[in-house]
């Protein structure tokens, strides 16, 4: 399917529109880089290059205590964050507390290394948070400039199993405005930079997870994702991520809160460095829900179905693909045929060019008893008064608004939304539901790319607003997808690409994630590059 002459016309005058507001935006920013040329250190201390996985079974077998563990990290945070901006609220002091009463019980501990591996899993690790989680004690604002002195008073869910596994969270990382955006900036905390290239975008709404983990001050975290947040920022900043099949780990005590139909769409799950991390940390942030995953089953790759979507077709919203992404997805396919002996079949939905679309019409739609979800301009505010968009927009022409370009962007788009959820769109869903739920059933594994490009600088996405696509439309459908690492490409950038499979069967994505880490080599030291 290609796209008509009134179709590229149309798509032509949409981005000759934003280059000249792109243009007009960097004359009006008093914002420049003031990292240019400067790089992050290279890792120094090996205890940094370890799995969270082995550093657990290190301290229980006290070949290394954790005091050293968290002390490293810290030493690693306080090294690159001035650099970063991605940890906007440390906890070491309760930290290397925490960790000396780990080695403590350890050395107390009488029943033995298994039994302490079966109670504490994670017991001594260093664990990062995304600061719309709550933690009890730390700042829980989201970056929402009217939340600014909002402090935790509870654990979320996911947080609270992860230390109640012996976890120790060292602090909270930095989002977008009310993690409604693809770039981690906000007037509260500042912008959080890419480690590959300090002039570059780590992404949202998880970007200052993922670029604390990927810099290597930090072995794993978590995240949450409703349009791509947990993904992007994992793809930007060369990491792994795991969007859970929504409904499995909590979302309770989040901010902002779920309303309409949107429960339906979130998920929360691990971010980490190492593949092999990601199994186990699903297993402890599941909690009751666990048993509703089949974690435990072994998988053969040789036995499963494998398809690979190239791009989501000609697209008014989105950008094409570029070379560099389509090369390495292709690259991957070949791999897996020469190594595991597998057909990968290239499919296409037609539906996909519609994903914005798609993605915006559900997250508003009302709940079952008829109330529609909370307006954004309301969350801006909260607890005060609504913002006023085109207020906003006034107050930041002259440098007075508390609130990004891209959260008043925002306001002003909903103001433009339909009332009513196009019939078209809606059947274009359910027919792409149905074709996608068939095609994986559950042994099937898809290829897919998770962003146009790889990480751009910053403030970019202003202008291209719509290349979340590629992840959002994946939250509507309700799938499980691993984001994985795919090495470096031309520009010394992170490559990497989604690997979705059917509700419920995360656990195909994450035994592909564990061989692509093999194949490909994982993570990358952004210091040594």
């Amino acid at each position: 399917m290609s796209l008509s002459r009134v179709e590229k016309l149309q798509v032509w005058l949409f981005r000759t529109l934003m280059g000249a507001l792109f243009a007009l935006f960097r004359l009006m920013s008093t914002r420049r880089p003031a990292v240019s040329g400067t790089k992050l250190p290279p890792v120094s201390n090996p205890l940094l290059l370890v799995s969270a996985s082995q550093l657990a079974k290190k301290i229980r077998r006290k070949e290394v205590s954790s005091v050293e563990v968290v002390q490293a990290y810290i030493d690693r945070i306080q090294e690159v964050n001035p650099l970063l901006n991605a940890v906007v609220k440390d906890r070491f002091d309760a930290a290397l507390q925490e960790a000396a009463q780990v080695d403590k019980l350890i050395e107390e501990e009488t029943g033995g290394e298994e039994v302490l591996e079966d109670r504490l899993p994670l017991l001594g690790v260093p664990l990062s948070v995304k600061e719309s989680y709550a933690l009890q004690g730390m700042p829980f604002t989201t970056g929402a400039f009217s939340r600014r002195g909002v402090v935790a008073t509870v654990d979320a869910p996911p947080v609270a199993l992860l230390k109640r596994a012996g976890a120790i969270p060292l602090g909270v990382t930095n989002t977008s405005e009310l993690c409604m955006w693809l770039e981690s900036h906000n007037h509260l905390y500042g912008i959080t930079n890419n480690p590959y290239d300090l002039e570059r975008i780590p992404g949202g709404s998880s970007g200052g997870e993922a670029s604390i983990l990927a810099g290597a001050g930090s072995v794993i975290g978590v995240g949450s994702d409703i349009g791509g947040s947990i993904r992007i920022p994992s793809f930007f900043c060369g990491i792994f991520g795991h969007k859970t099949t929504p409904g499995v780990v909590s979302h309770e005590n989040q901010h902002p809160t779920c309303s309409g139909r949107q429960e339906e769409f979130i998920s929360c799950g691990p971010m980490c460095r190492y593949a092999g991390d990601l199994l186990p940390m699903l297993k402890i942030m599941a909690g009751p829900n666990a048993h509703m995953l089949s974690l435990n089953t072994k998988v053969d790759l040789k036995k499963l179905r494998f398809f690979t979507i190239p791009h989501n077709g000609p697209s008014l919203m989105s950008y094409p693909v570029s070379k560099e992404l389509m090369e390495i997805q292709r690259k991957v396919v070949e791999r897996l045929e020469a190594d595991l002996g597998v057909e990968v079949q290239e499919v296409r939905f037609p539906e996909l060019r519609y994903g914005f679309q798609i993605w915006n019409t559900y997250l508003g739609l009302p709940d079952k008893d008829g109330k529609p979800p909370q307006r954004f301009a309301e969350q801006l505010g909260e607890p005060g008064r609504p913002a006023w968009p085109l207020w906003e927009l006034l107050k930041w022409v002259v440098g007075k608004s508390h609130h990004t370009m891209a959260a008043i962007g925002l306001g002003l788009l909903e103001m433009c939304s339909a009332s009513k959820p196009s019939p078209f769109i809606i059947q274009q869903k359910e027919k792409l539901q149905k074709e996608v739920e068939e095609l994986l059933g559950t042994d099937g594994v898809c290829l897919f790319p998770t962003h146009p490009r790889v990480a751009p600088k910053h403030h970019h996405p202003l202008f291209r607003p719509f290349d979340f696509t590629y992840t959002g439309i994946i939250n509507i459908l309700g799938l499980p997808v691993t984001q994985c690492p795919l090495g470096l490409g031309e520009e010394g950038l992170p490559l990497g690409v989604q690997v979705i499979a059917g509700k419920l069967q995360d656990h195909l994505t994450l035994e592909v994630a564990l061989y692509l880490e093999k194949t490909f080599g994982g993570w990358r030291d952004p210091g040594a590059k």
